[in-house]
């Protein structure tokens, strides 16, 4: 707590350190993975994706993708 988020390093360590009261705890990892951007599909295949939305920010941020 209070300490600078200064490296993904720290970041990445604060994070799994994370545990709940129930006892659940939190691996992180970095991704270095390159990934393509710029895909283009259409709008039928979009449309395929089991996206569901969440309560808090769904529209823009949280979400999670179903398999179908």
């Amino acid at each position: 707590r209070g300490k600078p988020l200064e490296t993904y390093s720290i970041i990445v360590n604060l994070i799994g350190a994370t545990k709940t009261k129930t006892g659940l705890k939190v691996k992180a990892d970095i991704d270095e993975n390159i990934y393509e951007t710029g895909i283009k599909i259409s709008k039928a295949d979009f449309e395929k994706i089991n996206i569901c939305k969440h309560d808090f920010h769904g529209e823009d941020w949280n979400y999670t993708i179903k398999p179908t």
